[in-house]
């Protein structure tokens, strides 16, 4: 899956448009790399998402393409 489509779908960014435009600033990393929105998220990447006053880390534990509200939180691990 596509990496602005994941973090939308995992609500970890409200709007797809917005994470498209994230990756085009070189706000989001995977695995220490700057990435791009077509980026391939894969079981294992660690994103890092460096938008407002702190940056957040997560970890995919799981990629599916239709995700409900209440399972979202359930598809990564925020890492401190």
């Amino acid at each position: 899956m596509r990496l602005d489509k994941y973090l939308k779908n995992v609500r970890l960014i409200k709007r797809r448009t917005i994470a498209n435009e994230a990756c085009d600033a070189g706000k989001i990393s995977v695995n220490g790399k700057v990435a791009r929105a077509s980026y391939d998220v894969k079981v294992g990447d660690i994103i890092e998402i460096n938008i407002g006053q702190t940056p957040l880390k997560a970890k995919v534990i799981s990629v599916n393409e239709n995700v409900r509200k209440d399972e979202a939180a359930e598809q990564y691990i925020i890492i401190p």
